[in-house]
């Protein structure tokens, strides 16, 4: 299928839009290298704008750009899920703390409303729209704290940590406790204690962050032909 042909406004964001998508969705995943000749035929561009392109999203940490070898979809490795998640943690719980005092009713009834999917969806075991639902409830939490630096950093770090192939909520078990956990958010955010909601969304980022940990070392077991028990 040969891709649209690309209009010339705004050319090299456009181009980036479209990269990111596919990275995103893994059709281009992460350690592929970048073949710029062929994406510019394909996009019916010449290589300046989509080397724009590609510096935006090196610049987003998406893409690496490696000396007289070119463009590579950026990898994701253990260390750097250890050293993103705590400050995704300390910035999203910050984002609870002031959510958490600047919102209304009405805010906490669009949140509340959330939560009800939430619960739906873990009740029937519904993985994927509880995935979705995850992220609409933090997205507007980031919008209830409405502060743009800590909006645009977060959002930044969540750009990077959609290279990992890895879905936390794969782990058994880890459904329920992601339900647990968003729960304990919303007693912060209905007792108005904002300490207790910067908690809990702190507590939660964390206890994602141990669940892929567990995910990646059942793969790295099974690639193995072991068993965790027997790799320890």
């Amino acid at each position: 299928m040969t891709p649209a042909r690309i209009s010339q406004t705004a050319l090299y964001q456009e181009v980036a839009e479209r990269l990111r998508q596919r990275i995103f969705s893994h059709e281009l995943p992460p350690g592929t290298w970048i073949d710029e000749q062929a994406l510019a035929i394909d996009y019916g561009i010449s290589r300046t704008p989509l080397r724009e392109a590609l510096k935006v999203l090196a610049a987003e940490g998406l893409v690496t750009l490696k000396p007289r070898r070119g463009c590579y979809v950026t990898e994701i490795s253990e260390r750097d899920l250890d050293e993103i998640f705590p400050l995704m943690a300390m910035l999203e719980g910050r984002c609870a703390f002031e959510a958490t005092e600047k919102s209304t009713k009405d805010d906490l009834a669009r949140l509340d409303q959330l939560h009800a999917q939430l619960e739906k969806h873990s009740e029937r075991g519904d993985k994927e729209r509880f995935f979705e639902t995850n992220q609409e409830f933090h997205r507007l939490v980031q919008e209830l704290a409405d502060n743009r630096w800590l909006m645009q950093v977060i959002q930044d770090l969540r750009k990077v940590l959609k290279l990992t192939r890895l879905h936390s909520l794969s782990l058994d078990g880890r459904l329920q406790q992601s339900l647990d956990e968003h729960r304990a958010i919303m007693g912060g955010f209905k007792t108005r204690d904002a300490r207790r909601a910067e908690k809990a969304m702190h507590d939660h980022i964390l206890s994602a962050r141990e669940a892929l940990a567990r995910l990646h070392a059942l793969d790295v077991a099974a690639e193995e032909g072991k068993s965790p028990a027997k790799a320890a």
